[in-house]
């Protein structure tokens, strides 16, 4: 079943949990709420004889109804459930409380002996704290784990508190994912990523004992730095410490052997083999963000402004000609968005085509002959009134698709994505060896006109990792064609963080 689908079911077992036909007020907090506008709409909720969805932390007025509390667990959540029923208040008839995550065995008690007998009718563990991008993809929404996780520990006042950061962050880590597993059934074999070509990085540097020098630099430019960045010879240092994988998985496993003793039922019998989760890290391919890829979705995030990854804003032609500003939520509720994502440019287009084709043909009779294009689609659509919301669809998505060739054409992607391809492969496109990848390259990082910074800042990155570092004065001089400014010249340095190698060193035999 779509994870999508297995969160809604979940957030369903909780709104009707009061007998169907009993009206009934749903509280949550800005989290949950978040989480539960991932899967429903406000509008199917209040269907379910929910008279209205409320904060838990806005002043409510007293009302004759059943409660149905979905919050995050924590203690001020907990105290205000507790104040809606004490000190002669009785703000609705009972309380059903749903936490989206395991609670504390401490906030459960505080909850328990402080709720008036009779009025909590229910205290259930969801585990639904899970985000829920499309059917088969989640996020842990932590953007700034990668620093907490990867970053420079500075002085030893320093590290103790990027120790502090990283022992919280790898808590929430491994809790979200236990969500995850708890949301789908699955109890599954835990693997991790060892990796023998780097000391452990980041906060666990600084735990670690390892024959080599420290891979993170404190200055860009101290000797202790240039050290740094060549520490990492050729010759594989003997490793001692845990890494960063290993970590995340001791966190994930001792998680799921504490839900498991909690829930001897789980997971359900299902007769299917045990799956098995391989846990890893963005040091086993650093190679894989600084690429450009063509599918639909991946440039469209990449080349156009959308936000968060769904909402995008554009100029939509109205019927009268006019030009409107509108936000589009590029979410499953797009269908054309859904069937069309996961498709290769070319093909994403060939499809939209193809089916606006035969959309207008049943709905307004249109024979456009073999030769439409794109612009003879968008045309059509201004003769299609009486299916505005189908229009609006195909004319965003034909925009998006063009305006992402235009930037692709003018950025020059087409010789940017060889010379990228060529260094995450270490192949060209015939399958041979890469002999020419300078010779391509540095006219691209003279280019001022088309090539931006950011788009040199990968070039570089992705060279520096297909040759396992560079010469000093290469690097240098690779700067000076791209004309990097020094924060982008640090982007490209701070691969070292990654347990990259920077510079190589050639040492004298």
């Amino acid at each position: 079943m779509p994870l999508k689908d297995l969160l809604k079911a979940r957030f369903t077992s909780a709104i009707q949990s009061i007998p169907d036909g009993t009206w009934k007020i749903l509280i949550t907090d800005e989290h949950s709420q978040a989480l539960l506008d991932t899967v429903y709409k406000q509008f199917d909720i209040l269907q379910q004889h929910v008279t209205s969805i409320e904060p838990l932390h806005s002043p409510r007025q007293p009302m004759t109804v059943d409660a149905i509390y979905l919050l995050t667990p924590t203690l001020q959540n907990v105290d205000r459930i507790i104040a809606d029923f004490v000190n002669g208040r009785k703000t609705y008839k009972s309380a059903h409380v749903y936490f989206i995550d395991g609670i504390d065995d401490s906030l459960a008690q505080r909850l328990t002996d402080g709720m008036p007998q009779g009025i909590l009718q229910a205290f259930v563990e969801l585990y639904c704290n899970v985000w829920a991008l499309e059917d088969r993809v989640f996020s842990l929404k932590a953007p700034w784990s990668f620093y907490t996780m990867f970053g420079s520990l500075g002085g030893a006042a320093s590290a103790d508190l990027a120790m502090e950061a990283f022992q919280d962050d790898l808590k929430v880590t491994g809790r979200s994912i236990l969500n995850f597993l708890a949301t789908i059934n699955e109890n599954p074999y835990i693997r991790y990523y060892q990796p023998h070509h780097h000391p452990p990085l980041g906060p666990l540097a600084h735990t670690a004992q390892s024959s080599s020098p420290s891979p993170h630099p404190q200055s860009h430019t101290s000797l202790r730095w240039k050290s740094a960045m060549s520490g990492l010879s050729s010759k594989t240092p003997e490793v001692v410490g845990e890494h960063l994988s290993k970590k995340i998985a001791e966190q994930l496993q001792s998680d799921l052997d504490e839900y498991l003793a909690n829930n001897p039922e789980f997971p359900p019998a299902s007769g299917r083999p045990r799956s098995v989760l391989f846990v890893v890290d963005r040091s086993m391919d650093p190679a894989a963000p600084l690429l450009h890829e063509f599918w639909y979705q991946a440039m469209v995030n990449d080349l156009l402004s959308v936000e968060d990854g769904v909402r995008y804003r554009y100029k939509y032609t109205n019927t009268l000609g006019g030009l409107e500003d509108k936000t589009a939520e590029l979410t499953e509720q797009d269908p054309v968005w859904v069937s069309v994502r996961h498709l290769h440019m070319k093909d994403a287009i060939d499809t939209l085509m193809t089916d606006f084709g035969k959309f207008a043909q049943e709905h307004a009779g249109f024979r456009g002959g073999g030769n439409v294009n794109v612009n003879d689609l968008k045309d059509m659509l201004a003769s299609l009134p009486q299916f505005q919301t189908q229009r609006e669809q195909f004319s965003l998505h034909l925009d998006m698709a063009q305006e992402c060739m235009n930037i692709f054409e003018k950025k020059r992607l087409a010789q940017v994505g060889n010379v990228e391809q060529c260094c995450a492969t270490g192949y060209t496109a015939e399958g041979k060896t890469p002999k020419s990848i300078v010779e391509e390259m540095v006219p691209l990082l003279d280019d001022r006109l088309n090539i931006t910074s950011l788009d040199k800042v990968r070039i570089m990155a992705l060279y520096i990792l297909f040759r396992d570092g560079v010469a000093d004065e290469d690097r240098r001089r690779l700067y000076q064609h791209a004309r990097l400014s020094l924060s982008e010249q640090d982007m490209v340095n701070n691969l070292v963080y990654l347990g990259v190698k920077v510079i190589r060193v050639n040492v004298a035999a």
